[in-house]
């Protein structure tokens, strides 16, 4: 596996080793030792597995405040997707920066994501599956979400006519939220 860095320190994309013959292909996504060598310490404790129909799907910026914030290793297992994280630390020299990332079923890429980001991906194609482990469990009353075309982050999703959640549609803006990550 290769990591990769990105613009923002700790944000990285990993790149399995494909192993593949006239049968198909083997990929290994999670290793923990591997994982622990790159200085990923998440210990994962639940998968979560999303089907969108439509190309042009847009879920997210979503995120969980303290103490239930998650890291996320994200990966596309069917279509394509551009993935996004944003920083939203207060305190960070990349607050409010992004990095967006394809990722595809064939490219095979992974996307960690550390705490304390904000998390969106776009459908790309039709019929997107979209996999990922997070390191905290799912907290309803510390779920926050950012509007998805804030001007303030300035993310360029590439398409016009997104399609959103009612959810998604009535996201505040970043400064009007109440994200505690410091």
């Amino acid at each position: 596996m290769k990591l990769l860095e990105t613009k923002i320190p700790g944000l990285v994309i990993l790149e399995p080793d494909v192993h593949g013959d006239h049968r198909g292909w083997f990929v290994e996504t999670y290793n923990h030792q591997t994982f622990e060598k790159f200085g990923i310490t998440a210990d994962f404790v639940q998968d979560n597995h999303s089907f969108s129909t439509q190309k042009g799907t847009l879920r997210g910026i979503h995120l969980q405040n303290n103490p239930f914030a998650q890291a996320k290793l994200v990966r596309c297992t069917r279509g394509a997707v551009l993935d996004v994280a944003v920083d939203l630390r207060k305190f960070s020299p990349t607050y409010k920066q992004w990095v967006g990332v394809e990722l595809t079923a064939g490219n095979f890429k992974l996307f960690y994501i550390p705490r304390g980001f904000g998390h969106a991906f776009l459908t790309l194609t039709e019929n997107v599956e979209f996999q990922y482990k997070v390191d905290n469990f799912y907290s309803k009353k510390s779920e926050r979400s950012v509007r998805w075309d804030d001007p303030e982050l300035g993310i360029d999703w590439g398409m016009d006519g997104l399609i959103l959640s009612e959810k998604d549609q009535k996201a505040p803006l970043l400064k009007d939220c109440d994200i505690n990550f410091a």
